[in-house]
């Protein structure tokens, strides 16, 4: 069994993200999708080898990529910030790219609204914001993946 935690635009209050450092320490995973990726670094610095970063519409001279596959004991996640797919105007485009990259999940953000979504057999959850929320807004994701489950 492994736990992850996932956060998205956090849009320069990297407070917010540091906020999370104890939560990072006790989970397998941290994954920052965008929109604020230079927040993350310090931690990227201090856990190397369980941070996960990807590049926002907003990360203009990011290094990180815009989109990569984790793999989680038997589970396939695609993670992506999600503009390149057009979330804000529906989720069936990404959903459709997990499926071809036969990933059973999804973590995005962009939208700033936190929500779970089931479509095609595909899980796509979006953790909210750190820094803009709307409606319930957000803060962090928190997941459980056991062999081929993942528990949000």
């Amino acid at each position: 069994m492994k736990t992850l935690i996932a956060v998205s635009d956090s849009h320069g209050r990297m407070e917010n993200v540091n906020a999370l450092d104890a939560l990072v320490d006790e989970n397998d995973y941290f994954i920052h999708l965008g929109d604020g990726a230079n927040d993350a670094r310090e931690l990227y610095k201090n856990n190397p080898d369980k941070t996960y970063i990807c590049r926002g519409n907003c990360d203009f001279s990011s290094p990180f990529p815009l989109e990569y596959v984790l793999e989680i004991e038997w589970l396939k996640i695609l993670c992506c910030h999600g503009h390149a797919y057009g979330v804000k105007d529906g989720l069936e485009r990404l959903a459709k790219q997990a499926k071809e990259r036969g990933c059973q999940v999804v973590l995005y953000g962009h939208t700033h609204l936190a929500q779970i979504t089931e479509m095609d057999g595909v899980t796509l959850i979006n953790p909210g914001t750190l820094r803009y929320p709307i409606g319930k807004g957000g803060g962090y994701a928190y997941l459980v993946v056991h062999k081929d489950k993942c528990t949000p």
